[in-house]
């Protein structure tokens, strides 16, 4: 995997990640969006079932995150734009999107804003817009959880007080989320620790977009979109994917039984299976 940092037409800089064209030209190119807080390498425990179905991934840093300049006031839908400049930049016309956590919003936004290059979307354990209606949105979240969003629905002074006091909640994660942690998707590390590594900006910013308005309507999406979740998750509750699933009409929800918010991914696969097959032709 290769990393290199373009420079956009507003003179921001983004680290791109890009596992290459190992399979060839005519490989499927599936765009990473990472959680929060994370950088952007693109899931390595995911790698075999990438190269068995000739999957290249290319991924950024969000701003605020790794190399990537800090952009404050950013809302989700502006990563449309920085994803089809990376993607123009490496000649890419085409391509999948996949999210993890706070990542699957920011690849719903890709394939609302950008419909005519976007394939299919997999949002994994993500959100619901903030306020969507029928939908109480911090029920279920573990309390650490809910109190860190709360914050930022307070707006950025509030965010950064509270995010200066907080300590890390096991308890945001079920048992089968600690045992994947402890397994392969200890991965998690190469990614959290540098993403917090220079400050907790990028995070406050990923978070102060979860709770604003996100910039585009989930319902105005046409591309095929499969939900995957755990309905044991505390982090983001099954029911965000519920109401997704609910107001977007293309979209297809796999609620996994007994999975939380890490331990979802283990069906990652299958998922990249799908994404292939939708993605075909």
């Amino acid at each position: 995997m290769t990393e290199n940092d373009l420079t956009l037409d507003d003179g921001r800089r983004v680290r791109v990640h890009d596992t290459g064209t190992r399979s060839g030209a005519d490989s499927l190119v599936v765009f990473w969006h990472h959680g929060t807080p994370n950088i952007g390498a693109p899931p390595v425990p995911l790698f075999p079932a990438a190269e068995r179905l000739g999957i290249r991934w290319i991924s950024y840093d969000r701003p605020g995150y790794g190399g990537s300049t800090p952009r404050p006031g950013r809302d989700v839908a502006s990563v449309a734009g920085d994803v089809a400049a990376v993607a123009s930049a490496l000649d890419v016309e085409r391509f999948a999107v996949m999210g993890h956590s706070g990542g699957g919003a920011h690849a719903l936004a890709c394939a609302a804003l950008l419909p005519d290059r976007v394939l299919g979307v997999v949002d994994v354990a993500g959100l619901a817009p903030f306020g969507a209606e029928g939908l109480d949105w911090f029920e279920g979240m573990t309390p650490s959880i809910a109190a860190s969003l709360r914050a930022a629905a307070q707006g950025r002074g509030e965010k950064e007080k509270h995010t200066a006091g907080a300590e890390y909640d096991p308890e945001m994660f079920t048992a089968a989320d600690h045992a994947a942690l402890a397994g392969e998707w200890s991965w998690f590390d190469d990614v959290v620790a540098p993403a917090v590594a220079a400050g907790p900006g990028g995070q406050i910013d990923d978070d102060l977009a979860y709770v604003a308005p996100w910039g585009f309507d989930p319902r105005r999406i046409s591309v095929p979109v499969l939900l995957l979740h755990g309905d044991q998750d505390r982090i983001a509750p099954s029911s965000h994917a519920q109401w997704l699933a609910d107001h977007c009409p293309s979209a297809e929800l796999r609620l996994r039984p007994g999975d939380g918010h890490i331990s979802v991914l283990g069906t990652g696969p299958a998922a990249l299976e799908w994404l292939a097959e939708r993605s075909a032709g």
